[in-house]
């Protein structure tokens, strides 16, 4: 198996660029469509999880306010093979000096490539 193989890299990084801008922009639908369509994607927030595609599909679905804009230091995204990665970042909303703390499992399907889990947190627990 390669680790960082660089067209691997290119493709999650693309489709991680993706997934952050209709997070800001608050895009539902673009949104759902990043999830893996299985009962077994599990995401972890802040205050609050999701278990199985239904579910966060309609956690995303409800959320009626927008990501804050926010700056993303130190990403870091690994890939495994030609079909698996993880993608991990820190995020400050602008105007504060929280650091929060995003992690993705991505996973190549028949669909490109889709989240299988995710994990938003915040350093000390610290929220702005």
């Amino acid at each position: 198996m390669q680790i960082d193989d660089p067209a691997v890299v290119a493709e999650v990084t693309a489709e991680f660029a993706r997934y952050e801008t209709a997070l800001v922009a608050n895009d539902r639908e673009a949104l759902v469509d990043f999830l893996v369509d299985s009962p077994t994607i599990v995401r972890y927030g802040i205050d609050d999880a999701q278990y199985g595609h239904d579910e966060l599909a309609a956690f995303r679905r409800t959320q009626a306010v927008a990501t804050p804009p926010r700056a993303l230091q130190r990403t870091v995204i690994t890939t495994f093979g030609a079909d698996f990665a993880v993608a991990s970042t820190e995020f400050v909303p602008d105007g504060s000096d929280a650091v929060g703390r995003q992690s993705q499992s991505w996973a190549r399907t028949d669909r490109g490539w889709k989240i299988v889990a995710a994990h938003v947190s915040w350093l000390g627990g610290r929220a702005p």
